[in-house]
């Protein structure tokens, strides 16, 4: 079955950087589109990056554009969020997602949390 298996989260103090790493199983990998979103406490889930199955086109939230990148291993089965310059306001439980290919498939999370 599909799994999606996030790792990488942590507590950084502003400014700083993390690696967000998904492990991906169970489905053609290569062939469909990552995402990552995020949720803070009570708010809604919101698209923080996605990209494209060959890695070529990515597109990202406005509050991250020029901060965070993501990429992809269709080697390894595993997509990546880096995230540098770190705000407080990036604190949040991060997901990694995909669409196989009308169903919904979501990591179990990884809690980023910023702060001095």
């Amino acid at each position: 079955q599909v799994q999606l298996v996030e790792s990488g989260g942590g507590l950084v103090q502003p400014g700083g950087s993390l690696r967000l790493s998904c492990a991906a199983s169970g489905f053609s990998f290569s062939s469909y589109a990552m995402s990552w979103y995020r949720q803070a406490l009570g708010k809604e889930r919101e698209l923080v990056a996605r990209i494209t199955s060959g890695g070529l086109s990515r597109n990202y939230g406005d509050s991250v554009k020029g901060r965070f990148t993501i990429s992809r291993d269709n080697a390894k089965n595993t997509v990546y969020l880096q995230m540098n310059s770190l705000k407080p306001e990036d604190s949040a439980v991060y997901y990694c997602h995909a669409l196989i290919p009308q169903t919904n498939y979501w990591g179990q999370g990884t809690q980023v949390t910023v702060s001095s």
